[in-house]
């Protein structure tokens, strides 16, 4: 797991924007897209370099990593549209070429088994990105999830549904979801995870420091091949051993052949 520590929310965005522009200018790539307050500036960072430095998205294929069960692809609080309206929408990523579950499916298992093995057969996710619950969730990976979990229909808890009710003034949030599990999380080829704010910070900790457990499920993060974890000041004003990671953090940086780039271009020194 590689540590990565920020001056502030716009640079998680950016430091996170150049792992996933220099993946995207080598050629077809396939990435997982999270929603949520989290990768917002990525997305922004993204399109900004869509439309002022020729970044193309058109040979990118994206899955997305959950969907509310009962809500059709229409429906303006479904991933589907917050996707889109957040990020596909204002680049060339082609739309046939976002897939995301179907929420509205008559059979949500089989649904589930079905998103799965469009991953697979896509070759799996070149890149993950990732954003952090305050209860250690990723994606709806709610606690106690199993760490070796697939795609499958998952309860909402109720300190998620509670976050999200903001996005639902007129009626309640939905009770099931479709995510991407643990297991499947973990065969992406890189996961990038980043988080800003002092509400994060404990879930960070335990993700980062703490054992790998199903109570903190983005623990198995330390499980991954390659996780790089991006952090404003807020979220990582927990861990203890800073020093560390700054330590670690400033090497990278001095085998990297640009400064905002150090581990694509080197092998990376993991801290964990």
């Amino acid at each position: 797991m590689q540590i990565i520590l920020c001056e502030s929310a716009e640079h998680v965005g950016g430091r996170a924007a150049d792992v996933i522009d220099a993946r995207v200018r080598q050629g077809p790539a396939v990435l997982g897209l999270a929603t949520g307050g989290s990768p917002k500036s990525t997305y922004q960072e993204l399109i900004r370099r869509h439309r002022e430095e020729q970044l193309s998205f058109s040979q990118v294929t994206a899955f997305t990593l959950d969907e509310y069960a009962g809500l059709p692809p229409e429906h303006e609080q479904s991933y589907y549209s917050t996707i889109r309206r957040e990020f596909a929408d204002h680049v060339d990523l082609p739309l046939e070429q976002l897939i995301t579950p179907h929420g509205d499916a008559p059979d949500l298992v089989a649904e589930a088994e079905r998103y799965d093995a469009a991953i697979t057969a896509a070759g799996g996710v070149d890149i993950q990105i990732l954003g952090i619950g305050a209860n250690g969730h990723i994606g709806f990976n709610e606690p106690t999830s199993s760490l070796v979990s697939r795609t499958r229909v998952k309860t909402l808890a109720g300190a998620t549904r509670a976050d999200n009710a903001r996005f639902f003034p007129e009626g309640d949030v939905p009770r099931l979801c479709l995510t991407q599990g643990l297991g499947t999380i973990r065969e992406a080829k890189l996961a990038v995870l980043v988080a800003m704010g002092e509400n994060k910070a404990e879930a960070v900790q335990a993700m980062v420091e703490g054992p790998v457990s199903a109570h903190c499920p983005a623990s198995v993060l330390q499980m991954h091949r390659r996780a790089v974890v991006i952090l404003d000041p807020a979220a990582a004003s927990r861990l203890s051993l800073l020093d560390y990671y700054r330590d670690a953090q400033e090497f990278n940086d001095q085998l990297g052949q640009t400064p905002t780039r150090p581990w694509l271009q080197q092998p990376l020194v993991q801290q964990g």
